[in-house]
C-alpha cells in the first residue's frame, strides 16, 4: 500500500518571498518609465497595443451610442413635430390676421366711397351695419344696428357707395327697419341721365331687376341709360345713382317693357349711409313778394307797399 507523505509547511512560505518579487516589478517599472521619459520607445508598444485594444473599446461602447442614437433620434422628431405644430399655428394666426386686415381694408374702402358718394349732397350721415335680412323672397327688408336713440326716422334715405339702397320703414329705438329699392312695394322717381325721360322704377321682388312700367314707346331710353334721382317727393337727394337701363323692348302697344338693373349691391353690402339731406334755399324775396301780391289782388285788395324813403322825406 502507497502512502502519501503529509507537507505540513505553509503554501506562503514556498517560494521567493514577496518582497523580492515587488522589488523586482517595482524596478521594472521604474526602468521602464526612465526609458518611455528619455528614448520614447514604448511608444510603438502602446500604439499597437492601441490598435489591438481599439475594437475591443468599440464593441464594448456600441451598445451605449446606439442607446443615445436611438434616445436622441425620438426626441428630435419629437422635438421636431413640436416645432411643426408651432409654426403650423403660428401660420395659421398670420393667415387669419392677414384676412382680417383684407376686410378692414375692404371695408375702409366701402366706407371712403359711400363718404365721398354723399358729400355736397347730404348735411348729416351715419354709417349703420346691417344686422339681420329678412328671409322671405317677396320682402326685401334689412334691419340695421341704429334707432330712434341715433336719430333715425321713419321713410328715411338709406344710400350705399353706389347708389340708393332703400329707406326706413319701420324705426324702433336701437334698429330700424329698411325696405329696399327692389321691394314690390317700393317705387322711386327716376330720370335719364342722358335724355331727361322722367319715369317711376317700381320693385320687381328680385334684387338685380327693377321695372319701368309707365315708360311709353316714344319715349327716349336706351339700354345702358344710367337713371338717377328727381328728388321729388323729397325721400331721396335728386341726382343720385338708381339703376342702369337693362332692357328696353319696344312691341306694339301703348307701354314699353322696360328693365333696369340697381346700381346698390342690394345683395352684398355690409354696411350703409343713413343720410339728411341740406334742406332746400329758401326762395328769394321777390319771389315771396310776387306771391304775396298774386294772392292780395285774388282777394280784391292792393298790398301795402313799403314807402320809398325820397317821397318819405317829401311829405
Amino acid at each position: 500500500m502507497v502512502e502519501l507523505s503529509h507537507d505540513s509547511r505553509p503554501i506562503i512560505g514556498r517560494g521567493p518571498p514577496l518582497t523580492a518579487y515587488f522589488l523586482t516589478l517595482a524596478a521594472i517599472s521604474v526602468g521602464l518609465m526612465t526609458a518611455d521619459h528619455r528614448y520614447h520607445q514604448i511608444d510603438r508598444i502602446r500604439e499597437a497595443l492601441s490598435r489591438v485594444i481599439y475594437p475591443m473599446q468599440r464593441a464594448v461602447d456600441f451598445p451605449f451610442r446606439a442607446t443615445d442614437w436611438v434616445t436622441g433620434s425620438f426626441a428630435d422628431r419629437s422635438r421636431l413635430r413640436q416645432e411643426n405644430l408651432a409654426l403650423t399655428t403660428r401660420l395659421r394666426l398670420a393667415n387669419l390676421q392677414l384676412q382680417r386686415f383684407a376686410v378692414l381694408e375692404e371695408e375702409n374702402r366701402r366706407l371712403r366711397e359711400m363718404r365721398a358718394n354723399s358729400a355736397g349732397i347730404a348735411e348729416k350721415v351715419l354709417v349703420a351695419s346691417i344686422l339681420n335680412v329678412d328671409l322671405d323672397p317677396f320682402r326685401h327688408r334689412v334691419l340695421l344696428d341704429k334707432g330712434a336713440a341715433d336719430g333715425v326716422f321713419k321713410d328715411q334715405a338709406v344710400l350705399d357707395g353706389d347708389g340708393i339702397f332703400g329707406q326706413v320703414s319701420k324705426v324702433n329705438a336701437s334698429t330700424a327697419e329698411v325696405i329696399l329699392i327692389s321691394d314690390a312695394e317700393h317705387a322711386i322717381p327716376v330720370q335719364s341721365n342722358r335724355s331727361g325721360v322722367r319715369t317711376i322704377a317700381v320693385g320687381t321682388g328680385d334684387q338685380h331687376k327693377l321695372s319701368l312700367p309707365f315708360v311709353t314707346v316714344e319715349s327716349d331710353l336706351q339700354t345702358g341709360d344710367l337713371l338717377l334721382s328727381t328728388g321729388m317727393g323729397g325721400v331721396f337727394p335728386a341726382g343720385y345713382p338708381v339703376a342702369q337701363v337693362s332692357k328696353v323692348k319696344r312691341a306694339g302697344s301703348t307701354f314699353a317693357l322696360v328693365e333696369a338693373k340697381p346700381t346698390a349691391r342690394l345683395d352684398q353690402a355690409r354696411e350703409v349711409l343713413l343720410v339728411w339731406f341740406k334742406p332746400p334755399a329758401d326762395p328769394a324775396p321777390a319771389g315771396r313778394r310776387r306771391r304775396t301780391i298774386r294772392a292780395a289782388r285774388c282777394a280784391g285788395r292792393q298790398p301795402a307797399t313799403a314807402t320809398p324813403p325820397a317821397q318819405a322825406g317829401g311829405e
